[in-house]
């Protein structure tokens, strides 16, 4: 494994945690579209997402990492759905109007945003079943406090580095007007667009092994 001590686990759950959190990405795109759309509370709680919707995706990485034949099936469905949800997302963003339009936006929970596009992702499967089980396990094998050590600092690092994005994003509103913000949604609506198509690109590769 990658340490058989408390400070490197440390070391890398946080590395790995700022990685995933600023890395562009749907949930980061939702970060600042809700943040955008309303305020920094709204991107806040996109932010804390991860920590609804890991510990199915962490448990269900163990059953998936032991039994790597059903894989394909599965990430294939999961791709399918996630680009749909993406699609619907990336509408909102574009019909949006301006700072002080309701449109797109209506009245959904950011969190629930967040958890069902989390859900629908196939990236943190991937990630567990590949990069944090085998980690995970290795920092078991060397005692629950090393498990603890990478799990806290790595979600610490991925939630707060999104807090973070929010708070600077939210500052910036007042430097925008309408116009800007419109765009800037639009620009965030086909992102959202462009993780819809690689999603199912993704999907149509998962049926074809």
């Amino acid at each position: 494994m990658i340490s058989d001590n408390i400070a490197g686990h440390v070391f890398t759950g946080a590395l790995l945690g700022l990685t995933a959190g600023i890395s562009p990405g749907p949930l980061l795109a939702l970060v600042v579209s809700e943040t955008l759309r309303n305020n920094r509370f709204a991107g806040f709680r996109i932010a804390m997402a991860p920590l609804i919707t890991d510990a199915p995706i962490i448990v269900l990485s163990f059953i998936v990492f032991m039994r790597i034949y059903q894989v394909d099936l599965f990430m294939g469905i999961i791709s399918f759905a996630g680009s749909l949800f993406l699609i619907f997302l990336g509408l909102e963003c574009i019909r949006t109007k301006g700072l002080n339009s309701g449109t797109g936006g209506g009245k959904r929970s950011p969190l629930l945003k967040g958890i069902i596009i989390n859900l629908l992702n196939p990236h943190p499967y991937l990630y567990w079943i590949t990069v944090g089980t085998p980690i995970a396990v290795g920092a078991y094998e060397n005692g629950f406090g090393n498990v603890f050590a990478f799990f806290i600092t790595f979600y610490l690092s991925l939630v707060g580095s999104k807090i973070i994005i929010a708070v600077l994003v939210d500052r910036s509103k007042g430097f925008l007007n309408n116009r800007i913000y419109t765009w800037i949604m639009r620009i965030l609506g086909i992102s959202l667009f462009v993780f819809a198509v690689m999603f199912l690109l993704e999907g149509l590769k998962s049926f074809q092994n």
